[in-house]
């Protein structure tokens, strides 16, 4: 019983929700994507806040093809301090066939969407969200972007209901990061 109530209260704090970012009712747009082209490594330039990203500077995702036919998901996080922490999950497909919606799922047999709302026709960057607006990430294949680009994605993420404002940028990479 003494191990119960710990476990409960700590599945409770993962189901527990991100507030609502999102400020528009319209349908968030989803991407199509070819699969191979959109596994890879992944820079995050910026998110939503939440909760299991606390104290993140810069992360990554890096996605694979597994001999099952899910896709691997494997998130770097670095801290300030240069540690780093990795969260493995998996990934399937939600939608119609090449339709960016995708599932993760990094706890059991619980599983999020994850919705690929838009992206660089060269797969070099792209928005990704989910339908309810409480989560969102900017991702590049490029580990750094230009204000130009910020600026860019800054306005596609206002035409898609978000407040920039809201969001947590990368820290720049450090010599120490960069050599990794």
């Amino acid at each position: 019983m003494r191990f119960l109530i710990p476990f409960i209260a700590l599945f409770l704090a993962a189901c527990s929700q991100n507030p609502v970012y999102r400020q528009s009712e319209e349908p968030l747009p989803v991407a199509y994507i070819t699969q191979e082209w959109y596994l890879g490594l992944w820079h995050e330039q910026a998110r939503l806040p939440n909760r299991f990203e606390n104290g993140c500077q810069r992360a990554t995702a890096e996605y694979a093809l597994r001999d099952d036919g899910l896709i691997s998901v494997k998130n770097t996080c670095t801290q300030a301090s240069g540690q780093q922490r990795v969260a493995n999950g998996r990934a399937r497909p939600a939608g119609e066939a090449g339709e960016g919606k995708l599932e993760v799922s990094f706890f059991g047999p619980f599983w999020a969407d994850y919705w690929v709302l838009e992206r660089a026709d060269d797969y070099s960057w792209s928005i990704v969200g989910e339908p309810e607006g409480r989560y969102l990430w900017l991702l590049t294949r490029a580990e750094t972007i230009t204000p130009d680009q910020r600026s860019d994605f800054e306005s596609r993420i206002v035409r898609l209901g978000y407040r920039p404002a809201e969001l947590v940028w990368a820290a720049p990479p450090t010599a120490e990061t960069a050599s990794r």
